[in-house]
């Protein structure tokens, strides 16, 4: 399996009043994340979409384990868990860059719709951006 990492550094505006993440940023790292697995691999988001396949989510969850707060360095970690002709799931880490720490785990389900958001079966309208998700996930 290919496992992505993503380098960013907590910006101040990410902070609450007790000085640390809060917790909705997560989900933007994740996001951050999966747009830039794509990148990596060759693909982006917006290609795609130009093809005609939206990937909307229909599921997110994280579980918070120690706090991310102003200025740490952070890498997310993001691969394919689960891929279907009609879903796909990523999974994540966020860890501390300078002690290696797990600061959260999580896990997001996207739907491959067409422009009128209506499943489409990925393996037949676009094999080949099917195949190289395929190769990533079984790498």
């Amino acid at each position: 399996m290919y496992v992505n990492e993503t380098r960013l550094r907590v910006r101040y505006a990410e902070t609450d009043q007790m000085g640390i993440v809060h917790h909705s940023n997560y989900y933007v790292w994740f996001e951050v994340g999966r747009t830039e697995f794509f990148n990596q691999t060759g693909m982006s988001y917006g290609n795609i979409e130009k093809q005609g396949i939206l990937l909307p989510l229909i599921e997110s969850s994280c579980s918070y384990k120690e706090p991310a707060r102003y200025e740490d360095e952070i890498i997310v970690r993001t691969w394919i868990e689960k891929l279907g002709a009609v879903r796909i799931t990523f999974c994540y880490e966020i860890i501390r860059e300078k002690d290696g720490k797990l600061l959260a785990s999580g896990k997001t389900v996207h739907a491959f719709v067409n422009a009128d958001l209506k499943p489409v079966n990925l393996k037949k309208v676009n094999e080949s951006v099917f195949e190289t998700l395929e190769k990533l996930y079984l790498q």
